[in-house]
């Protein structure tokens, strides 16, 4: 459960990061990543109850990958000029990682039931998340 924590972490950073490429050039794009980060918010914090009930310690900070992410992205807004379809490609592709995360969480055995109910609804949220940011991208060809 703490690495869909970090995995929600990496998603918040990945859009502040996103708005900060963007610029304030496009405002609605910037409210759907906005939307995305409370979104991981309200999922991380629903994760971190679960994991202190269970008498751990909810993850803090991001995953190495997400870093090595967020620094992809700098170098290829450099070499894009920064362009809204680059950086929701990047954003796809951080999606894309979130999907194989709860995947992976979701093919663990020893699941009590209730979780596995909450990490399928957390993932099934995510993949709408994921299909809105590839539509914006399929928009800004």
């Amino acid at each position: 459960m703490n690495d869909l924590i970090t995995i929600n972490n990496d998603r918040i950073a990945g859009y502040e990061k996103a708005m900060e490429e963007l610029k304030g050039n496009d405002t609605n794009i910037c409210l759907v990543f906005e939307k995305m980060i409370d979104e991981s918010r309200e999922l991380r914090n629903a994760l971190g109850r679960e994991v202190q009930v269970l008498g751990g310690t909810m993850a803090e900070g991001t995953m190495a990958s997400g870093k090595i992410h967020r620094a992809l992205m700098d170098v290829e807004a450099i070499f894009s000029g920064h362009g809204s379809h680059t950086i929701l490609a990047n954003c796809e592709a951080g999606e894309d990682a979130a999907q194989r995360a709860y995947s992976a969480a979701l093919a663990e055995k020893h699941i009590p039931h209730f979780l596995r109910d909450m990490i399928s609804g957390q993932q099934k949220l995510l993949r709408n998340a994921h299909d809105e940011i590839k539509d914006l991208r399929n928009q800004t060809t």
